[in-house]
């Protein structure tokens, strides 16, 4: 196990400096504390091995320029509810850790766990492009993954829905009520997750003996670009259905169709992916794949929990499933 001797002797600088810096003291400057707690991590420290009554304290790492998580209708509200209803009871701290781009470039995932004490972190909004999201792929500090996955690092896991069990709940649906022309709208393919769903969409439709090439989907960054330039293509090309990556594209998609002219879901049915808090309140009612946000935050601690103890989880996917709603319907008859 290693000592703060190990990394004094491996610097070369006194036991005492590298205590005052692992415990952020102000007479260390910023240069020599990022050097001692980059070495730290690279012995394979862990503050928290140190002391029999150190505090348990986990984080949740939001990266918050993609994920909102504050008000019980934010998307990620009810993640961080159903992760705490299992920590806190199991005698952890619990705090939540709002990062960007301009913090993971300033330190990396690892010397940040060590700086700020937590044992293990759920992490949810990162997108492919992150700096952390290279860091997790050799981390030694245990982190949980929503909807992103690393291969090969023991000390991380993935939890999210079985999205192609859900897309596959949706594409059964509407071919049972006739639809054959289905074309799939989605925001850009710069996440894990739209690249899951985008996959999935295809080996769908596929399974179920319908045809798709490239041309019956629509992916833009902007939303705007999607309901302006994809929508209108899916529906001169004569498609009864579309089936959109997230609920907000969808309820983008019901009302550019109303303001085009086509009834929902007589002319075009469409359908949406998370079943946030607003589609039942949608004109029409949302159809959506739902995932359950509160058992998602529990599978999230459970995963952790397994890695902190040295079991090696790698994948925890939940069942989806497909709430219907007045958004889709029977094909139209042509």
């Amino acid at each position: 196990m290693t000592t703060i001797q190990d990394i004094a002797d491996k610097l070369n600088i006194s036991k005492g400096t590298v205590s005052k810096a692992l415990n952020n003291a102000p007479d260390i400057s910023e240069t020599l504390q990022k050097q001692i707690l980059e070495t730290a991590v690279e012995l394979g420290y862990t503050k928290l091995r140190r002391y029999k009554n150190a505090r348990r304290r986990l984080c949740i790492i939001v990266q918050r320029d993609n994920i909102q998580y504050k008000e019980p209708h934010h998307f990620a509200y009810d993640i961080v509810m159903g992760f705490r209803q299992m920590a806190e009871p199991a005698g952890y701290e619990v705090e939540i850790a709002p990062v960007d781009i301009h913090v993971q470039e300033k330190v990396s995932y690892d010397v940040f766990m060590l700086q700020n004490d937590y044992s293990g972190a759920f992490a949810l909004g990162f997108s492919l492009n992150e700096p952390w999201m290279k860091d997790f792929q050799t981390s030694r500090t245990p982190v949980v993954l929503y909807d992103n996955h690393i291969v090969g690092n023991p000390n991380t896991a993935y939890v999210g829905i079985d999205n192609a069990e859900g897309m596959e709940l949706a594409i059964a649906y509407l071919k049972d009520l006739g639809h054959e022309k289905i074309a799939y709208l989605s925001s850009a393919l710069g996440s894990h997750i739209m690249q899951v769903r985008y996959r999935a969409f295809f080996q769908a439709m596929e399974h179920h003996g319908l045809y798709a090439d490239d041309s019956w989907a629509g992916c833009s960054y902007f939303l705007s670009e999607c309901m302006e330039k994809h929508l209108p293509r899916f529906l001169d090309m004569g498609m009864t259905a579309i089936i959109c990556c997230q609920d907000t594209f969808a309820t983008a998609a019901i009302t550019q169709c109303k303001q085009l002219g086509f009834r929902i879901p007589e002319d075009i049915s469409i359908i949406g992916f998370d079943d946030i808090p607003v589609c039942p309140y949608t004109d029409p009612p949302l159809t959506s794949v739902r995932q359950d946000r509160i058992e998602l935050g529990k599978s999230g601690y459970y995963a952790l929990n397994s890695l902190m103890n040295q079991v090696s989880i790698g994948t925890l996917l939940l069942h989806a499933q497909l709430i219907r709603r007045e958004s889709s319907g029977p094909a139209p008859e042509l």
